[in-house]
């Protein structure tokens, strides 16, 4: 059974995990909404309940018959009242007594003492007196701890009610456009292998036609041969990117054998340009864990795009090193180049690098590869210099590893 490739797999997992994501916020949003509404609503009437009681106290309360947690003291003729209750400490606040009695405009404050909150209103009193009436607010504060603890333990249970119905909304969601990715896999690898056989004869007997023809004749088959080249090109592209989706065990594969093999697939096509093509073999294998086909299709398109960009009498150059853990592999060319800010495009699906080519479809097949093997790849370049592309891949352990000394440099 075919599977998706990791790439894509990743993109599934992340698309389900926002989602979930999505699902658990919006309910932990409306959960603390409505807790928040809640606490608004109950702070509000406790603070109303409060401030009707000391207005009401400031005006018929009496010393020592207050209500429970209330108390009421009268400055009269300069005598203060304080009643038979007892009295928590700091009260009254004799400054705002004084201050009221001359000014005759009332304060209220709030007062932290004995470790709890107090409400104060000094307020001018019947008769010439001073009143100041104070509220205990322990047991609303206690109210309003209590339903905050409340708002927690239900937000919590929401945060686990919403992870779970995150999951199932979120793999619901996600799961058509996993299997329209799969499906799309399936079309594209069905309808490039029909393609290939059909495109293989057409080629091969456009090249029969153009051999039969006096070579003042063949200009147009020989044109048609090579559009018909391009579109296996760009089938056999399609093929590789789909076949991606099969999980294939990663074995030692030597970078450097797989780089030497392509710069020798591209000798004969580097000499009809009179492109000097050269290959430093690093004189040792250079082992990474990997599936050789597809390392050899990445390296083979980056050579090949190099030799297409490059006019005659320009260079190419291909090099491959051990660089902290990680094989490197370069492809340098005197090229037409490209913007520096168009380097990630290239890597996109039938983008038009400009020039001559094809449409940035065999790039982004490279960066699949590289990436499906833990690898990145990067291109730099300016134009009318030239561009290089370096792929890096972890290198293999080094029980894996059987080195064969070997020193080869191939110029050709």
């Amino acid at each position: 059974m075919r599977a998706w490739a990791e790439a894509e797999r990743a993109e599934v997992r992340r698309a389900r995990l926002k989602v979930s994501v999505l699902v658990g916020l919006a309910i932990t949003v409306m959960i603390t909404f409505v807790g928040a509404i809640a606490y608004v609503v109950m702070a509000h009437s406790q603070e109303t309940q409060v401030a009707r009681e000391l207005r009401y106290n400031a005006v018929y309360g009496v010393p020592g018959i207050a209500p429970r947690c209330a108390w009421v003291f009268v400055l009269e003729d300069g005598e203060l009242h304080l009643g038979p209750l007892e009295v928590p400490g700091g009260f009254p606040l004799r400054d705002d007594l004084s201050s009221v009695h001359a000014s005759g405009s009332a304060v209220s404050r709030d007062v932290s003492a004995n470790g709890t909150e107090y409400r104060v209103l000094t307020a001018p009193g019947a008769d010439g007196t001073t009143v100041q009436a104070v509220f205990d607010m322990r047991y609303q504060l206690s109210d309003r701890t209590h339903l905050v603890q409340a708002l927690a333990i239900a937000l919590a249970a929401g945060l686990l009610v919403a992870a779970l119905i995150g999951l199932t909304v979120g793999r619901r969601t996600v799961a058509p456009w996993a299997e329209a990715l799969a499906r799309q896999r399936r079309f594209v690898t069905d309808a490039s292998h029909e393609l290939r056989t059909p495109i293989a004869r057409a080629y091969l007997r456009a090249q029969l036609l153009a051999a039969g023809l006096p070579a003042d004749q063949r200009t147009d088959l020989d044109a048609l041969a090579r559009s018909i080249r391009g579109l296996a090109d760009v089938v056999d592209d399609l093929l590789a990117s789909a076949q991606l989706t099969q999980r294939q065990d990663h074995a030692p594969v030597d970078l450097a054998d797989v780089a030497e093999a392509a710069v020798v697939g591209e000798t004969e096509r580097a000499a009809e340009r009179r492109i000097t093509l050269s290959f430093d073999h690093p004189g040792h294998p250079l082992v990474v864990p990997g599936v050789e086909t597809g390392l050899r299709r990445a390296v083979d398109e980056l050579l090949a795009n190099a030799v297409r960009h490059t006019p005659e009498g320009g260079r190419i150059s291909v090099g491959v090193r051990a660089v902290a853990g990680v094989v490197e592999l370069s492809v340098a060319d005197t090229g037409s180049g490209f913007e520096p800010g168009q380097a990630e495009r290239l890597f996109e699906r039938f983008h038009h690098g400009g020039g001559e080519g094809r449409f940035g479809l065999g790039l982004a097949l490279v960066r699949e590869i590289v990436s499906g093997h833990g690898g990145t790849v990067e291109a730099s370049g300016a134009p009318g210099v030239g561009a290089r592309f370096t792929l890096r891949i972890p290198m293999a352990e080094v029980g894996d590893v059987v080195v064969r000394e070997r020193v080869t440099s191939v110029h050709l």
